[in-house]
Order: C-alpha cells, then structure tokens, then sequence
C-alpha cells in the first residue's frame, strides 16, 4: 500500500475528494485546510496517479482496510437547529423534527461536513422563509441545494463552472452567477473561495431580489475584511472554528 499527498486550494478540496475516490482511494486523511493524504492498493496505477497529480508527494504505507477506517470516521450528524447528515451507508433515523440528508463520503471533509457548509446550512435556516427563490454558486456536491428544498424554498438553481461538480450534485447547470438574470431571487448562496466572491460579487448582488440576501462563505476569519472590501453592505459575520461566513 501507499499513499500520496496532494494539495489543493481549500474551495476545490471536496471535488479532489471526490475524484480520490474515483480513481480507487482506499481511503483518506485531511492533514489540513489545503493538504489531502489519500491511500491506494499497490495494484493502483501509480505512475498514472502521479502524472495525473504533479507534485503529489508518495509514501509507502502499512496494509490497511482503510475504507473501513474511513467509514468509521465518518459518523452521522447534527448541524444547526434542523438537519441530520448521515453517510450514505447508514440508515439512522433522523431525529424528531430534523431533516434528513444523505451525504456520500467523496463529499465530505473529515468526519463531517465542512466548518463554511455547515454556516451555510445554519444562515439558511435563519433567513430562508418557504417559497423563496434560491441561487447556489458554485454548488459543489449539492448539499446546499438540498438543504434549501428540505425548508421550503420555491425555486432553486445551482451553478457550478466545473461540469464534474454538476454531475455529482445531479443538478444545476454548468456555468456562474453572470448567467442568471438581474433581481431573480431571493437568496444568493456563495461557498466559493475569497478571491471568487470578490471577483463576482457585482453580479452576486445584482441578481437579488429587492430585500434578498446573500449568504457569503468559503473564507477564513482572517480573510473577512478581504471580501467585506467587494460587499461593504455586509452586516453580519459568522464565525466557525477559524472559518467565516458574510450576510449581505
């Protein structure tokens, strides 16, 4: 067995996961924000890994049954005040009054949804009110999407420039924000990275409805004051572990 390290930029770490998984990982580690371990079999191609990841540091590794390790890392959660998470393998229940939501393992970060997903999904519960219109850019595995349905919302769309990432959500269209039509919905939800919210942030703001808002995240705490300069209409800030979310 062994394994490669790879890095990556934090906002395209769930789609490296993904295709991890694709290409036969045996299971994985997030050493950290920007660094994924990821475990194969000898019978792998290694040399056609690391063609396919330059740069990827390699490791002989101990045999393992990581898909088992991984799976057990992976445990079913509660986020905010109304969602259950459950890896696709399990058939927990949800708790009473919870919705709940499959996620598959390639989409995960760690042991759980990542810190930005998770505000995303609790902002939602405070600002969407059923029937509301939803954009979700840079949609990613969907999850998103799926927790905007489960409250209630009218109309939802997901964008993603990525065709990989709009298959795995199953949803969407290939594209971004600057497809989607002035003043056509209620909630704009951007889990991307800073540099992205900056660089779309007129269009993020110009697709709202009068009164809508948007849900910016994707970001660390000391990044806030970097994407407050492109939405200076930002009122509140949210904050989980070191990451940070902006309601405009």
């Amino acid at each position: 067995m062994f394994s490669l390290e790879i890095d990556c930029d934090p906002e395209d770490r769930d789609l490296l996961i993904a295709e991890l998984w694709e290409q036969g990982s045996a299971g994985m580690v997030e050493l950290n924000a920007q660094t994924v371990r990821s475990f194969f079999e000898d019978d792998v191609n290694r040399a056609g890994l690391l063609k396919l990841y330059p740069g990827a540091r390699q490791r002989e590794e101990e045999t393992c049954d990581w898909v088992q390790s991984s799976r057990d890392l992976l445990q079913p959660m509660e986020v905010g005040r109304l969602f259950f998470l459950v890896p696709e393998w399990r058939d927990d229940a949800a708790p009473e009054g919870r919705f709940r939501i499959t996620v598959n393992p390639g989409m995960a970060f760690g042991t759980g949804v990542h810190e930005t997903t998770r505000l995303c999904m609790e902002a939602l519960e405070d600002y969407l009110r059923p029937g509301m219109s939803v954009l979700d850019v840079g949609t990613g595995s969907g999850i998103l999407s799926k927790a905007a349905k489960l409250l209630g919302a009218g109309k939802v769309t997901a964008c993603d420039t990525d065709a990989v990432a709009v298959e795995i959500a199953g949803e969407g269209f290939v594209g971004s924000v600057d497809a989607v039509a002035s003043g056509a919905v209620d909630v704009v939800l951007a889990n991307i990275s800073p540099e992205a919210i900056a660089a779309l942030a007129g269009d993020l703001l110009r697709v709202r409805k009068p009164g809508g808002v948007l849900l910016a995240s994707g970001f660390e705490a000391h990044e806030v004051e970097q994407v407050r300069a492109a939405l200076p209409e930002a009122r509140e800030v949210r904050h989980k572990g070191k990451w940070a979310l902006l309601v405009v």
